[in-house]
């Protein structure tokens, strides 16, 4: 999973959100994940699955899930504001 924002602005997207956060919870509400910056945690297994945000300051989580209802929250880092794009993929 992984939250962009600066790579939009390429894609012509205006007010894209500078550094987004990613924030992953179960369907009780409690917190599993969170990123920042990509590379802050995780940085190796993300690269491996070559889908790691161009940005630096783009977000991402890597991990196994059971089946269930998930809620990832996009938000900018210090209340910033701006448009995002959240991505989910199932990596085999």
């Amino acid at each position: 999973m992984r939250a962009i924002g600066p790579t939009l602005t390429s894609f012509g997207v205006t007010n894209a959100l500078p550094d987004p956060t990613l924030d992953l919870h179960d369907s009780n509400g409690t917190r599993i994940a969170f990123n920042d910056d990509w590379k802050d945690n995780q940085e190796s297994e993300i690269a491996a699955t070559l889908l790691a945000p161009s940005n630096d300051l783009e977000s991402a989580i890597v991990g196994t899930l059971a089946p269930g209802s998930y809620t990832a929250i996009v938000r900018g880092f210090n209340n910033t504001t701006g448009n995002a794009l959240v991505e989910v993929f199932a990596l085999d």
